[in-house]
């Protein structure tokens, strides 16, 4: 967990989890489990007070970027988190990080000044976050099962569960909550790679009737809430929670005092 830059393709599938079992019992022996195994992924997504970079994303350009603080498990102030931009060129995915404590990272994204010396990573990061004006927009969590190529370690496996998201208390440090993104059968796998699928795993994928789709949680979470604001748009005297959670920018203290009926999606 500790490599800075990444240049990789990520493809993306949507399993029930029988599906996944299936599949991991034809890949016995292809692939060995992760040194980390099983582990709670977290991660802060920020964006400018208008979404630019999302709503950039969700139109499939050429080239996006997104930038994100990311944990492995909830962190503490003082435990090591990791900021990261991740852009996408032409179907290849760049990932560039740094590490830092919680606390610093936090206070780096909000004022810009970088504890320590600045590195080229640490500059992009900076003038990234100056350009847009960025700040925390959407909390996200899930549940990773990963795997790593027997022969090759560069060919990666991952299994995403329990992926959660939020829009309020955006701090890591807060723990794992959130409105679910997939079903409770629903599993995302990805299959990461510098080059060429293996011809063996494509054509296991083949015989399995996997197919790949395009699936961004940051982008399916802001997705649900535009859906929510447009509800409250059609009906002003209403407003709509996600499993309990306010959708971005509603104010259901302000809607209660008001009298209007609170509804749960």
């Amino acid at each position: 967990m500790c490599q800075m830059t990444f240049e990789r393709y990520e493809k993306k599938y949507r399993l029930t989890r029988t599906q996944q079992e299936k599949l991991l019992r034809r890949l016995d022996g292809e692939f060995v489990p992760d040194v980390y195994g099983n582990y709670l992924i977290t991660n802060l997504y920020y964006d400018s007070e208008d979404d630019v970079l999302i709503r950039t994303s969700l139109d499939k350009p050429v080239y996006k970027e997104k930038l994100r603080m990311r944990a492995y498990g909830v962190p503490k102030a003082d435990d090591t988190v990791f900021v990261e931009i991740k852009k996408k060129y032409r179907g290849v995915v760049y990932k560039r990080r740094i590490s830092r404590k919680e606390s610093e990272a936090v206070s780096f994204l909000r004022t810009g000044e970088y504890p320590g010396e600045r590195d080229q990573i640490a500059e992009e990061i900076r003038w990234m976050n100056s350009r847009y004006a960025l700040r925390p927009r959407a909390y996200i969590s899930y549940r990773r099962l990963a795997f790593a190529g027997a022969a090759d370690p560069q060919l990666r496996l991952t299994f995403d569960t329990e992926i959660l998201a939020r829009a309020e208390q955006l701090d890591l440090k807060k723990g794992s909550f959130g409105t679910p993104l997939l079903g409770e059968d629903e599993v995302l796998m990805e299959i990461k790679i510098p080059g060429a699928y293996p011809l063996w795993l494509q054509r296991i994928l083949e015989e399995e009737g996997l197919s790949q789709t395009s699936f961004s949680k940051y982008g399916t979470w802001y997705q649900m809430c535009e859906k929510e604001r447009q509800r409250l748009a059609e009906d002003p005297h209403k407003i709509y929670y996600l499993n309990d959670y306010t959708f971005r920018n509603g104010r259901a203290d302000e809607a209660r005092r008001k009298g209007a009926k609170i509804w749960t999606a």
